[in-house]
């Protein structure tokens, strides 16, 4: 029975101590028995983790303490066996490089669409005004290989750097849809999204993004699986690694 908790989250927040925030933020992962990944920077914290369910809840609970992280919403998965093999807290420039300053999520997020109202949409073809809904997915790449949402619009970039290149190309194309970004816990998409209404594009993003999706609708309308950044490779519309469907 999986009984290793697994969680994702990111909350776009000023962090104007990350420095002190680091040692701080390790120390108690360890001592709950935690293992993963937390990235910091000054534009908010993105992280991986997994242990025991009331370590990890635990944990969570205790960064919501803090009012900068009141809002850190978290997606939740199961395995068997622990997924990563260490415990790692890392200070970055951007907690999702995309070398693109003027994006800045913490002023206002871009406007974004729930799984439940994505389904329907995808169900019925349009949008609630009628118009034409385009997925756009936002991953690298070799993501987008191990699964996709049936039609989307797959860029084929090899790192989010790549983004707003292709986006400029393709803006024009875009005018007059309602364009759904969307990616693995939501932090490439929210991004992704802003810049797409820069450039004067209908742009949302899918809250929670793959693995939201997953957890509150399933498989439906999506193909394959969705690749995570960790020792289960992949995870299956049920939220289940990949190797326990093949047992």
């Amino acid at each position: 029975m999986a009984s290793v908790l697994n969680i994702s989250a990111y909350l776009f927040t000023r962090l104007d101590d990350t420095a002190a925030l680091k040692p701080a933020l390790r120390e108690r992962a360890i001592a709950a028995g935690l293992k993963g990944t937390i990235l910091l920077a000054e534009e908010g914290i993105n992280l991986f983790l997994a242990g025991d369910a009331e370590a990890v809840r635990g944990f969570v609970a205790d960064l919501r303490r803090d009012p900068r992280f009141a809002g850190l919403a978290t997606r939740e998965s199961w395995s068997e066996e622990q997924p990563f093999g260490r415990m790692l807290v890392k200070v970055k420039r951007e907690i999702i490089r995309m070398d693109h300053p003027a994006i800045r999520p913490e002023a206002g997020r871009a406007p974004a669409v729930d799984p439940m109202t994505l389904r329907r949409w995808l169900d019925e073809g349009a949008d609630d005004d009628g118009r034409e809904v385009v997925l756009l997915d936002t991953r690298n790449a070799f993501e987008v290989d191990y699964g996709a949402f049936a039609g989307a619009i797959d860029w084929r970039i090899e790192r989010f750097t790549q983004f707003p290149g292709a986006a400029a190309a393709a803006a024009a194309d875009l005018q007059g849809k309602t364009v759904v970004s969307y990616c693995t816990g939501g932090i490439r998409c929210e991004k992704a999204a802003i810049h797409l209404r820069e450039l004067g594009v209908d742009a949302y993003q899918l809250d929670g993004g793959i693995l939201g999706y997953f957890e509150h609708v399933g498989g439906a309308h999506w193909n394959g699986e969705c690749f995570v950044f960790d020792e289960r490779g992949a995870l299956t519309p049920g939220l289940a690694p990949r190797e326990e469907t093949s047992a």
